[in-house]
């Protein structure tokens, strides 16, 4: 397993190496072992969730407040564009924009420290499995606007659906404006 250390600090992917044969593919995931040589403890991981969306879908962008929380990210079904901004005030990358394609041909996993603003949109009918490192609790969630103008994400396919909740987002100005 491959792993790499994008562009945005804290942020990682890991890249299985599927074997293929005349059966089809076998894949180990993810390993616990090469996470904890990467700094993430695996048994800190408390639920699991999935989502499914289809071509076109904007999901996010979403944080929590607080010491916000730690994912994991892959795409088990299709392809998303996956989208992280630093939020974190005192980050060298803070308000960095970083976009990560998912899908199931690669396998791969991302890792989401806390404090990142994350979000995607399904490039084709997708399902995206998440483990969070805290439970959900709805008085910390914290949203931007997929569409802000200063974060100016270039989302790659019109948008066919988005959550209320997600259209009433506040902008990247007001969080930062918290922040100070």
């Amino acid at each position: 397993m491959r792993v790499e250390r994008l562009a945005i600090e804290g942020v990682l992917l890991f890249v299985p190496t599927p074997h293929h044969d005349d059966r089809g593919l076998f894949t180990r995931t993810f390993d616990t072992a090469v996470a904890a040589r990467h700094g993430i403890d695996p048994a800190s991981f408390v639920q699991d969730s999935q989502s499914r969306s289809r071509r076109g879908t904007i999901r996010g962008l979403h944080g929590r407040s607080g010491r916000g929380e730690a994912k994991l990210v892959r795409c088990a079904r299709g392809a998303i564009l996956d989208i992280l901004v630093d939020a974190r005030p005192h980050s060298p990358t803070f308000g960095e924009r970083l976009s990560v394609r998912l899908d199931d041909e690669t396998f791969a996993h991302l890792y989401v420290p806390p404090g990142l603003l994350h979000g995607y949109q399904a490039l084709s009918e997708a399902d995206v499995c998440y483990r969070i490192d805290r439970e959900h609790a709805p008085s910390e969630d914290v949203s931007v606007r997929y569409d802000d103008p200063d974060l100016a994400v270039p989302w790659p396919l019109p948008v066919a659906a988005i959550s209320e909740r997600d259209l009433a987002a506040g902008s990247w100005a007001a969080l930062c404006a918290r922040h100070r």
